[in-house]
């Protein structure tokens, strides 16, 4: 058992406490979170991308989503920790499982700065239903984590309008259309992301994603935004000034202005707010509870930022070639890992004018890592990958242009024939999902049988959504549309299609202890043909790379599928090759050749 475990034990007894709950969130909600928020990490060595802790005198148990399961079965051994399989049909609801936990007149902690307003609100029925207390201040491991990491605080910068296509004046203007129509006298908005896009500012407070702390009030005749004065230069302060917005230092003014505030209306996010934003709102407020305007209108992209997505594709292509051209020579001499990988496709796209840093962490995993949807690989214990089996790659980059993420899996040698069925169903599963015309209004379950189709057909299945929303030089992970066959409510991306949003499109196959293979590219929603049925939309890919050919199973694919495969050659073709010359050129035409060329 990690001693971490038992002093938060310790810590809970000292209090009364018979649970302790922790969620994988920092103030703010958000998606990817800074070290110093990563207190599931502290305590359990969980090191995956999503997960909730709960923790009794006699139990502890992990719930985390089909992306994690192998990982965390890993990382979780020995923990003294056990694993909730999330979306099985015996995993409990975490909810339930704290119910049956807990006792009549017991007590349930938490830190309520991590923990959602949602959240709250069922911790509250829970406890009014056993008569049991609430303790929401207590951030326990931070009473014994001794090495923190500190809060990242950097300047924040201006996203100009030739990047953003609007001012941060008419986005201000079009949110206070959205809260009148709404009935809303007043809005608060905790989400970083959106926080940032209103504003067009960026920062790099946390790693891979180019956001800044802060919150921000909103209403009629004024607009305050709270935080650290680290983000706020001289010319950030001229910019605010302009767009109409107050700045405000101290992030603890937030909390007292709202516990004053004479509105008789007001618009929040539950699930994108935390607890103690919630709690210290007045009782005679009316809370109107919906999805925060900001949220939608950020991720329809208008004109300038589709214009300028197609050039941040341009430039990660080029990348991603001349780093799919370097692995393919390199391979058989077997000298290549995991991390030397990592570090060359870093280096590539710093060679890209406009490139910011990496969307997120570089998945690189040779065979059997390449199972773990997100397998990180360590420098301290760097994989070797040998002439033969299957490399996986999923990476991105942010570029003034915008956000790319993309996934490609190539043969390091000989294959076997279940590595190149897996590898040939991910193929065939992304252009068949890429070729979809629907009708505006579509969801994303409805969209993510074309990809499963030909997985379900012979009883597999990957464990992770199909596609999720991706941001403008924003997180790569983005509300609110996303591509699954069920609904998660905690992904909240279950928002009808329409034309300008930017989703991704990446099936895959993963073996335990075998192999694993992705294929994934970058959609934008548009418009096709209008007639008596409605306005049909369709998907245009922007993701510019090849697609190895060589461990394709040709057998399983049908003259359709081959069809789409040379068309989207031709275009990566067409697209990329005025940026190149000689050998490359020569190399990206002969990987673009069509199929048995």
């Amino acid at each position: 058992m990690k001693k971490e475990l038992t002093l938060l034990r310790h810590a809970m007894k000292e209090r009364g406490m018979d649970i302790y709950y922790m969620t994988m969130n920092d103030d703010h909600q958000s998606d990817r979170i800074s070290p110093y928020y990563k207190e599931i990490m502290f305590i359990s060595g969980f090191t995956g991308s999503a997960g909730s802790l709960v923790i009794t005198e006699e139990e502890a148990w992990l719930w985390t989503d089909g992306r994690n399961f192998v990982q965390a079965e890993r990382e979780l051994s020995g923990s003294g920790i056990g694993l909730m399989r999330m979306g099985r049909p015996e995993t409990p609801d975490i909810f339930d499982y704290m119910a049956d936990k807990l006792k009549k007149g017991g007590c349930i902690g938490f830190n309520g700065r991590t923990v959602s307003y949602t959240d709250y609100i069922r911790l509250r029925g829970l406890a009014e239903s056993t008569e049991a207390v609430l303790a929401a201040n207590d951030d326990l491991p931070d009473l014994f984590w001794e090495q923190r990491p500190k809060r990242e605080l950097t300047p924040c910068f201006i996203l100009e309008d030739k990047y953003t296509g609007m001012s941060a004046s008419k986005k201000l203007a079009q949110l206070r259309d959205d809260m009148k129509s709404l009935r809303a006298e007043a809005h608060i908005i905790c989400a970083v992301d959106d926080i940032a896009w209103l504003l067009n500012l960026r920062a790099r407070d946390v790693a891979s994603n180019p956001v800044f702390m802060a919150f921000m009030l909103i209403e009629k005749d004024r607009a305050r935004l709270y935080t650290d004065e680290a983000h706020l230069t001289a010319k950030v302060r001229e910019h605010l000034k302009a767009a109409g917005v107050e700045a405000d230092t101290c992030e603890e003014d937030f909390y007292r202005d709202i516990s004053k505030l004479k509105c008789s209306s007001i618009l929040i996010e539950s699930a994108m707010v935390n607890a103690a934003v919630g709690a210290a709102l007045p009782k005679d407020i009316k809370i109107i509870d919906q999805l925060m305007p900001t949220t939608l209108r950020k991720c329809v992209k208008n004109e300038v930022e589709r214009k300028n997505l197609k050039k941040a594709h341009i430039k990660d292509g080029i990348a991603m070639m001349r780093f799919m051209h370097w692995f393919l020579d390199n391979v058989d001499k077997g000298d290549l890992t995991e991390w030397k990988c990592l570090e060359k496709l870093h280096e590539l796209r710093t060679q890209q004018e406009g490139f910011l840093c990496d969307s997120f962490t570089t998945i690189s995993a040779y065979g059997e890592n390449a199972a773990m949807c997100h397998y990180h690989p360590s420098k301290d214990h760097d994989v070797p990958i040998k002439p033969r089996g299957l490399y996986l790659v999923d990476s991105g980059g942010h570029y003034f242009e915008g956000t790319t993420d993309i996934t490609r899996t190539w043969a390091c040698g000989e294959t076997t024939g279940d590595e190149r069925e897996s590898y040939t169903l991910s193929v065939i599963a992304c252009l068949r999902l890429s070729d979809a015309r629907f009708l505006e209004g579509t969801g994303g379950a409805c969209l993510d049988y074309i990809a499963r189709e030909p997985f379900w057909k012979r009883g597999l299945n990957f464990e992770h959504g199909t596609g999720h929303g991706v941001g403008y030089m924003l997180n790569v992970h983005e509300r609110p549309v996303g591509i699954r066959y069920k609904a998660v409510p905690e992904r909240m991306d279950q928002y009808p299609f329409k034309e300008g949003m930017y989703v991704s499109d990446e099936p895959g196959v993963y073996i335990a202890g075998s192999h694993g293979t992705r294929t994934e590219n970058l959609l934008m929603c548009m418009n096709d043909i209008k007639n008596e049925y409605g306005q049909f939309c369709h998907f245009e890919i922007y993701t510019l790379c090849p697609i190895d050919k060589r461990p394709l199973d040709t057998s399983l694919m049908d003259e359709h599928d081959i069809a789409l495969l040379d068309s989207y050659h031709r275009m990566v073709y067409e697209r990329l090759s005025p940026y190149l010359s000689g050998e490359e050129l020569s190399w990206l035409e002969k990987m673009c050749a069509p199929v048995g060329a």
